[in-house]
Parts: structure tokens; C-alpha cells; sequence
């Protein structure tokens, strides 16, 4: 019997330090802390946002520039459908960009 208990004792005991260094390597402590203190975690939400906004804004307008760009360079090709098409989305994009050039 006390066999036994030493036995569950001890795997108990391993259970445990697997936990701990599970939770160590997870830097679950930091965690528990940052949700201890609200305003911290609100701050480092509203930063990560406003920096996520930024990733998204500026990558949308070099991936649409570079479309613009291409565009562009398949209205010289003179296709004949795709020619007009192209032309009249650069000659809309090219307009947009000049009326805001004239409200700065």
C-alpha cells in the first residue's frame, strides 16, 4: 500500500513539473499579469490596431499602384477590348488623383 502511494506520489510530482515548464515556456506568468492590469492591455490593443491599420492601408496602395502601373502598361499594348477597358480605369484613376492634388 505505501508502495503505491509513493508510486501516485510520484507521478503526481511529474505531472507537475511537465505543467510548470510547460507554462514557463508559454510565458503564461506574463500573461496572467498583463490581464491584472486592464489598462495596459487596452493600451497595447489600441497600439497594435493602429499599427495593423497602418499595414493594411499601405499595403492596399502599393498592391493598387502596382495594378495601376500594369494597367497602364497594357493600354501601350493596344489590345483591342481590354485596350478601352484599361484606358478608361486609368483615365477615372489619373482624375480622382488629380482632383485631390488640387484640394491640398
Amino acid at each position: 500500500m505505501r508502495h503505491r502511494r509513493k508510486r501516485r506520489h510520484s507521478l503526481t510530482h511529474l505531472g507537475l513539473l511537465r505543467l510548470t515548464e510547460y507554462l514557463e515556456g508559454a510565458n503564461f506568468a506574463a500573461y496572467v499579469d498583463l490581464l491584472q492590469t486592464p489598462w495596459r492591455l487596452a493600451l497595447l490593443n489600441l497600439i497594435g490596431g493602429i499599427f495593423r491599420g497602418l499595414g493594411i492601408g499601405l499595403g492596399f496602395t502599393v498592391i493598387a499602384g502596382l495594378v495601376v502601373l500594369i494597367l497602364q502598361q497594357l493600354e501601350l499594348l493596344n489590345l483591342p477590348v481590354i485596350g478601352k477597358w484599361i484606358a478608361d480605369l486609368v483615365q477615372i484613376v489619373d482624375g480622382q488623383l488629380r482632383a485631390r492634388a488640387f484640394t491640398y
